[in-house]
């Protein structure tokens, strides 16, 4: 009996002590204990009558046990379902009442709560930090083998709910094959191996932290670092004896913003990732002249996990995500149809990568997944002739204005620029004869920057009809956990602010 995922990313480590995990508290966990932790969660998991094909839903605490559940969900032939930790009860209940889970896992703070929104064909059990919740204590009492199911690669591993920033979030299916291949083609070309270490401060309800970070680390036999949250002090603690970091944007601001990040610190890494937001070209530039390493930006979504890589070796080009990976087809369209190297497109994409389709959404599956195998992604790219492949912005970013389109990354790319700007964010809201109108809201440290001298550097640079109708100078930009900027927000929070007065 064969479990595609279990066979590649767990079983493989059952007699393995080497280190796998270590804790804030210097907690040190093995391989080998790992996978007895696995197989002690799935029998719970098997006691509660969780069957192949169940969901199992978990919103809990960064937990060694939490990921072992993952392990424990896909060696029990169940489909692994993250959320968010900062959820509220009615997207809970939306969740919940979509998915129809057998079991749901939750903060051991939060039991009362759930158990309210669960059904009675639904069990609540609890994971806490100090290890009292009910999921880790049944645990204890079990054995530390359990026989596998048999899962075959088109099998369900997980379920993971896009954010929905605009309409009701989706949940995309991800098969046993879609998060292997995956991992493998990561693990090969940012030639990860067990002589890794690797810093973990992401979350684990999401693609970067779970399926990124931990099945290449799992694949390859890697050391993780388990950060309970991105710590600055604590990772410039760790990164001397460390050598990968997979982080988002504000990660590696954060960094530069303290004088400890020096050459000499970073001797021993030799990766810094940056994804699931769009890392500033000044970012780039200023991190490589404190460290002499280029940052490797990645791009992926939760349809597809990772889909493009800049080179691990070759030029890490600063404003672009990379080629398409290995085994990944990567094609830019308009109205379906292959455009010239150069020219904005919508960026599709194929292989074995992609996911199933939008649980109980048939209708919105048919729409993004083409019978091709293509699915359209929602981003608008560039590919230059030698393929690599530049994002322009969400096609629901786009804004109309006179009829002609506006690219919002293009504007904010000049206004990033300023001296004093710290970053931006275009978009466009309504306007009675243009349709849609452009405004910029700017985040600056300078006080002395003002939207007069913003328009008037942004004015040589662009042609008129980009040029944003008024700009707003603010502390920070809305963002949601991942570092993602929510323009939704900015949308509607100035909305009536683009109309003639």
């Amino acid at each position: 009996m064969t479990n595609t995922l279990y066979d590649a990313l767990i079983a493989p480590h059952a007699e393995n002590n080497a280190i796998f995990l270590t804790l804030d508290d210097g907690t040190m966990v093995s391989y080998a204990a790992f996978v007895g932790r696995v197989a002690q969660l799935a029998h719970v998991l098997a006691n509660a009558g969780v069957q192949p094909g169940d969901r199992v839903v978990v919103q809990a605490p960064k937990l060694v046990d939490t990921i072992a559940l993952y392990g424990a969900a896909v060696q029990t032939g169940a489909i692994y379902l993250p959320l968010n930790t900062a959820y509220t009860q009615s997207e809970l209940r939306y969740f919940i009442e979509d998915a129809t889970p057998k079991l749901v896992v939750c903060d051991a703070r939060d039991m009362t709560d759930l158990s309210g929104i669960c059904g009675n064909d639904t069990q609540v059990m609890t994971l806490a930090k100090d290890g009292t919740g009910s999921l880790s204590t049944g645990a204890n009492a079990c054995d530390t083998s359990f026989p596998t199911v048999s899962r075959d690669p088109d099998d369900l591993a997980a379920l993971l709910y896009t954010s929905g920033t605009t309409g009701r979030s989706k949940g995309a299916m991800l098969s046993h094959k879609n998060l292997l291949s995956n991992a493998q083609s990561l693990t090969d070309l940012w030639q990860i191996s067990s002589n890794d270490r690797l810093i973990h401060a992401l979350p684990i309800f999401h693609t970067h932290g779970l399926f990124v970070a931990l099945n290449t680390s799992l694949l390859a036999g890697a050391q993780v670092r388990f950060m309970a949250a991105f710590d600055l002090d604590i990772v410039i603690d760790e990164i001397p004896s460390s050598t990968l970091l997979m982080g988002v944007p504000t990660f590696y601001t954060r960094l530069l913003s303290d004088s400890r990040l020096t050459n000499d610190l970073v001797a021993n890494m030799r990766l810094f990732v940056s994804g699931s937001a769009p890392l500033l070209a000044e970012t780039h530039t200023e991190f490589e002249g404190r460290t002499g390493q280029r940052i490797l930006e990645r791009y992926g979504m939760t349809e597809t996990n990772m889909i493009t890589s800049n080179p691990y070796d070759g030029d890490r080009v600063a404003g672009t995500v990379g080629y398409a990976l290995p085994g990944t087809e990567v094609e830019i369209t308009a109205e379906g149809k292959p455009v010239a190297a150069g020219e904005v497109g919508m960026i599709e994409v194929r292989g074995e990568n992609v996911f199933k389709g939008y649980w109980n959404m048939p209708e919105k599956t048919a729409e993004e997944l083409r019978d091709t195998g293509f699915f359209i992604t929602g981003d608008l790219g560039v590919q230059a002739k030698d393929g690599r492949i530049s994002i322009v912005g969400r096609q629901k970013d786009l804004i109309i204005s006179g009829g002609y389109n506006i690219y919002p990354k293009e504007i904010e790319d000049v206004i990033n620029d300023i001296s004093g700007v710290v970053e931006s964010a275009v978009f466009g809201v309504p306007h009675p004869d243009f349709g849609e109108t452009v405004l910029a809201v700017v985040v600056s440290d300078d006080p002395k920057l003002n939207a007069e001298q913003i328009a008037q550097f942004v004015e040589p640079e662009l042609a008129r009809f980009k040029h944003p109708r008024r700009y707003f100078i603010t502390d920070a930009l809305p963002r949601n956990t991942m570092g993602k900027v929510q323009k939704n927000i900015l949308r509607q929070e100035y909305a009536s602010l683009g109309s003639p007065t």
